[in-house]
């Protein structure tokens, strides 16, 4: 009889340990639903020494977050990642960044820094390559020196998130383990979150989304050939990626990150812009509007989804004027009202 009651009761003991340890995974996989929306915008460095007037210019349009992006630079099948903090723009030096730093988070604004290498003499950082183990570590050092660069600053700034990259396809495919290790380097000075920005097409090939908080993505998903869609075909058009960005959520139990976001304001502003955005083209203010107000509608909602940073926000620049550029920024157009309407009501 003993012996069947200590049977008994180390199965009910297993059994509830079973229980208790799932329904905290679940838990734990569904807490940031209770977050508020992350409604940002990725801020261009400033060339030069700027006051607080861009911080207030957001928080006018119900802005909670900013990105800042101090680039560094590579050159095609060379393993360099170069940096330079005397030759660099003020707002990507050291002493530009921490004084953004404390002129956003004094206006109540959180911050994301997101170091982010160009790859110069053209192309696109997702097809950076190299040949040889030796070049690969090489690179692998110059980037993490470059990043931890930031992590320190961010640790001494209490930065709210750090973007540890951005589309490196080829890297990330090939060097999982730098990734890994990168991302406890960092987390060992720094306590802040932290995401990767993958690209719309090879985010499901990340494979170290889980050592992160947030599933990143640049969301330049194209969704129609249309020189001006409607709200519905857009909305249409999404529905099968939300979908598939959904499902992803939830196998990785990590909500998604839209790290950059935006449309050119120009005739098919929904497309391939990254193709487009180098020829002259007609300006299109209300399409650009168009492609926000489908996305907000059809993401901003989800409890899944963290929400994002709009690409992208300049403190002054020519590009600043409606009438005579397809830039990217909402500022001065009929996006921004979207923007605005669409952040007050996720604060």
């Amino acid at each position: 009889m003993m012996i069947r009651l200590k049977y008994f009761f180390t199965v009910v003991i297993f059994l509830f340990s079973c229980t208790n340890a799932e329904s905290q995974r679940k838990q734990a996989s569904t807490n940031y639903i209770k977050q508020p929306k992350i409604n940002g915008v990725n801020f261009v460095a400033p060339p030069r020494e700027i006051d607080n007037q861009w911080t207030n210019d957001l928080k006018n349009i119900n802005v909670g977050w900013t990105s800042l992006i101090p680039y560094a630079y590579s050159r095609p099948n060379l393993p360099q990642v170069n940096y330079s903090a005397e030759r660099q723009h003020w707002g990507e030096s050291v002493e530009g960044l921490r004084t953004n730093v404390k002129q956003a988070h004094e206006a109540g604004l959180k911050v994301m820094i997101k170091p982010q290498v160009w790859m110069q003499r053209g192309g696109w950082i997702g097809d950076f390559d190299l040949n040889t183990e030796e070049e690969w570590k090489i690179w692998e050092a110059d980037y993490e020196k470059y990043i931890m660069y930031f992590a320190k600053l961010a640790a001494e700034e209490n930065v709210e998130m750090i973007c540890i990259g951005t589309e490196y396809r080829n890297a990330v495919k090939k060097r999982p383990a730098f990734w890994l290790k990168l991302t406890k380097d960092i987390r060992a000075i720094y306590s802040g979150k932290l995401t990767y920005c993958a690209n719309w097409d090879d985010y499901e090939d990340v494979s170290f989304w889980k050592a992160l908080d947030f599933v990143g993505v640049s969301a330049y998903f194209p969704l129609s050939e249309a020189q001006k869609p409607s709200v519905k075909e857009l909305e249409k058009a999404w529905i099968p990626i939300k979908e598939k960005l959904q499902k992803f959520s939830q196998k990785e139990e990590k909500p998604i990150l839209f790290t950059e976001y935006g449309y050119r304001s120009m005739d098919q502003p929904a497309w391939r812009s990254w193709e487009l955005e180098y020829q002259e083209r007609p300006i299109n203010n209300e399409a650009q509007a168009i492609a926000y107000e489908a996305l907000y509608k059809t993401f901003w909602k989800e409890k899944w989804f963290a929400g994002g940073f709009a690409w992208k926000w300049y403190s002054s620049f020519r590009r600043m004027d409606p009438n005579n550029n397809h830039d990217w920024t909402p500022q001065n157009k009929k996006a921004q009202e979207v923007m605005a309407e669409f952040y007050s009501s996720h604060l």
